[in-house]
């Protein structure tokens, strides 16, 4: 893989990630740094360590992969190049020998109170333990870097030049112990990220060959068959075959999604039911679950500003706490001071105390379990930056159509006037019709009957597109569709006669030459998670206003809906919602903005929190939100915004306990109570207290089902209209056969303009 890479241009920098399995504390970053940055060709080097990764960007020519891996592991860092979209996890069921071996000798030199000789097995412990914190303290030394070997390596060889021996035994399990513990339980919470990044198939089955192949090697327009409890391989459409998905990994929602011929199915998901046959879309690498694990991998990498502000401040920490440690041994020699073995025991415990390990992870462990859940919810955060900003929210702009409502037309009502024809009947003229036409509505139309036992006829003669509508010919009988204008024009219907517009819904009128047969309305409807969405967000403190472009009527007909106290501003352009956001952020502070379409794009670069609807949503606005979105339910808004506040809180209590306890001993050294084993313990047992917090936040809100999953907690709807209301039910199959064989007799005996 790496001849590969140097293959390329000289001129062409790339990025790759490496694994640094080595890497046991945040000060090591600094060790890394200055090993790479001292290498020609090198531009930029970020570390991640609770994912222990190392993203370089460099050049190939000057910086060859190979060569950074040699200089990793010169450092006894265990480098290697990593595969992208995959976690290599260090898996250590148990200690190390030389860590069981380092406490056997411990434990037999403890014996040494009844036989005083095995003090000398202590030192033997220390041998056995100390040999991998000697080498890697040695690499750090040599580059001038104080990291957690170091400090620890310093205050062993103290002790031991003290003459406690125990001491110096005890730190070296101890510490050695910890580290094990700590890889034990980090590793935990990088099984949250692999498992994600492992969503997308690594293989394929040709249908027309029945070969499998690698999803790299899959072209656009390649139809590949997927059977039950197989990974759908790649983005498509279904062209032959049903079956039920789930697509839970990719959006969050555990409810089951039926899939026919037409459907677009995911990279990713699972095949629950049947055999389909999917037609690729998009190549592998441009696939909804790549650019989801590429949204993520980015994500753990790219610092928040609360994680950088923890690093500076432990860039000069221990420097400092060394420098204190320091004067405490030298000072009193200097001075004469007795006992001096109590001020160089006293400068031994400020060492330890001085390693920030906890301190640094306190930050990145909690934002990496938050984003990993959130992954598993299916919102994708594009930094830690954003899971901070989204905690502190003060208001909250939404978009309405496509957002708010389904962004398409669905059929509210329908009403047949003809008496010599049912609601079947009428719904296969209108059917029959809207199917030759483009109209956006047509597809609903047509999709409503479809779902009522109702197929459009192929023989539909002399269609036409007319002012207003739409005429054609269906089983003899000349149908027109068409707007309030038509019904008048055509004399069906007299102005008092015309249905009265709601606000947000479409009435078209059905009718013959001389006569109306009935009507159809249609509407882009409210969301069903809409209200309870917006009023999770109000109890959680969020002004929310909702931004739109559609008349005033139309925002009036939402605001009636989803609550008289939410704030609606309609008739915006792209421009006028930007500037909405701008006045939002004046007056509330952070702000937010979700969207979903091109027209939104401007509002989203220009809110502090962009949420762009993700798979539905247009490429811009993904692309320029800082969180995608990936399914269309609006009760993943606020269940983010409590995963963000959690995450922040997590920080917080991160770092409230990491200073609690450095407070704590350096109140207890100086209080003349300095214990070295004791302050190794604290230290590493901070560590690990700092990560199985941060995990609480997998187990909270990625570990089960959403509380909000289902549909039977949602809020009704206020004043939405049920199309069974003005519709027959679904009829039986007999029913339904006598009425397709029964003649059509609306126009028998009636004038009626006929084809010539």
């Amino acid at each position: 893989m790496a001849d590969a890479m140097e293959a390329r241009p000289p001129s062409a920098m790339q990025t790759t990630t490496f694994t640094v399995l080595g890497i046991c504390c945040s000060s090591e970053i600094k060790l890394i740094d200055r090993i790479l940055n001292h290498l020609e060709g090198i531009e930029n080097v970020s570390v991640n360590v609770l994912a222990k990764t190392a993203t370089v960007v460099h050049d190939p020519a000057k910086a060859p992969a190979s060569r950074i891996v040699s200089a990793l592991n010169g450092a006894h860092l265990k480098a290697g190049i990593r595969e992208s979209g995959r976690v290599q996890i260090e898996s250590r069921r148990w200690p190390s020998a030389s860590v069981v071996a380092s406490g056997a000798l411990l434990l037999v030199a403890l014996c040494s109170y009844a036989f005083p000789p095995l003090i000398w097995i202590a030192l033997l412990s220390v041998t056995v333990g100390v040999l991998g914190m000697l080498r890697r303290a040695v690499a750090a030394l040599r580059r001038c870097v104080l990291d957690i070997n170091v400090l620890m390596v310093t205050a062993v060889f103290g002790a031991i030049g003290l003459g406690d021996y125990l001491e110096a035994a005890s730190i070296v399990f101890l510490f050695t112990l910890a580290e094990w513990l700590e890889a034990k339980s980090t590793n935990k919470a990088r099984v949250s990220l692999e498992s994600l990044l492992n969503l997308a198939p690594q293989t394929a089955v040709i249908a027309e060959t029945g070969e499998t192949v690698h999803v790299k090697d899959i072209m656009i327009n390649t139809i590949v068959s997927v059977k039950a409890g197989e990974l759908v391989p790649v983005d498509g459409a279904v062209v032959a075959g049903a079956s039920t998905v789930d697509e839970s990994s990719l959006t969050g929602e555990f409810m089951p999604v039926d899939k026919e011929i037409g459907s677009n199915v995911w990279s990713g998901t699972m095949v629950l039911t049947g055999f389909i046959k999917v037609e690729t879309k998009a190549v592998a690498e441009d696939s909804a679950v790549a650019r989801m694990v590429k949204l993520v991998e980015d994500a753990q990498n790219r610092r928040s500003h609360m994680e950088e502000f923890i690093e500076q401040f432990a860039k000069y920490y221990t420097p400092g706490v060394f420098l204190v440690a320091a004067g405490t041994a030298i000072i009193p020699w200097i001075l004469s001071v007795h006992p001096l073995r109590q001020w160089i025991y006293l400068a031994l415990v400020l060492l330890v105390i001085a390693c920030p390990c906890a301190l640094v992870i306190s930050t990145p462990v909690a934002k990496a379990c938050g984003l990993s859940a959130a992954a598993k919810m299916g919102l994708i955060f594009k930094g830690g930056n954003y899971l901070e900003a989204l905690a502190k929210v003060k208001a909250m702009a939404v978009d309405k159509t496509g957002t708010l409502t389904e962004g398409a037309f669905e059929v509210v009502e329908v009403q047949c006037w003809e008496p010599n024809a049912n609601i079947r009947q009428f719904l296969h003229w209108i059917s029959s019709l809207e199917n030759m036409s483009s109209h956006p509505m047509a597809r609903a139309l047509v999709e409503y009957a479809r779902v009522r036992g109702v197929k459009p006829s192929s023989e539909v003669r002399n269609f036409d597109s007319i002012p207003g509508g739409i005429a054609g010919f269906v089983d003899d009988c000349y149908i027109k569709i068409g707007n309030a204008e038509v019904a008048l024009n055509n004399g069906w219907l007299r102005e008092n006669e015309l249905r009265d517009d709601e606000a947000g819904i479409k009435t078209s009128y059905v009718g013959m030459v001389d006569r109306c047969i009935g009507y159809f309305c249609l509407g882009d409807q409210l969301r069903e998670e809409a209200v309870r969405a917006v009023q999770e967000l109000q109890k959680q403190q969020i002004h929310v206003i909702v931004l739109t472009g559609d008349s005033k009527a139309a925002a009036d007909h939402v605001q009636k809906q989803i609550g008289e106290n939410v704030q609606v501003e309609a008739g915006l352009s792209p421009e006028g919602k930007m500037k909405k956001i701008a006045e939002l952020k004046e007056t509330w502070g952070l702000t937010a903005m979700v969207g979903d379409g091109i027209n939104d794009a401007p509002a989203l670069t220009e809110s502090d929190v962009g949420v762009a609807m993700g798979i539905s949503g247009s490429a811009l606005a993904t692309e320029t939100a800082n969180v995608a979105l990936m399914s269309n339910d609006l009760r993943r808004i606020p269940e983010a915004v409590e995963l963000a506040r959690s995450s922040l809180r997590k920080i917080y209590q991160n770092v409230a306990m990491s200073l609690a306890v450095k407070l704590l001993f350096f109140g207890l050294a100086f209080g003349g109570l300095p214990s070295l084993w004791a302050a190794v313990v604290a230290d590493m047992g901070t560590c690990l207290l700092v990560i199985f917090n941060s995990m609480r936040l997998l187990h909270k809100h990625g570990g089960g089902e959403s509380s909000s999953t289902s549909s039977s907690q949602v809020l009704p709807q206020a004043q939405s209209i049920n199309v069974d209301e003005f519709s027959e039910p679904l009829l039986s199959s007999e029913r339904r056969d006598q009425d397709e064989e029964a003649p059509c007799l609306c126009c028998k005996g009636r004038s009626s303009q006929r084809e010539t």
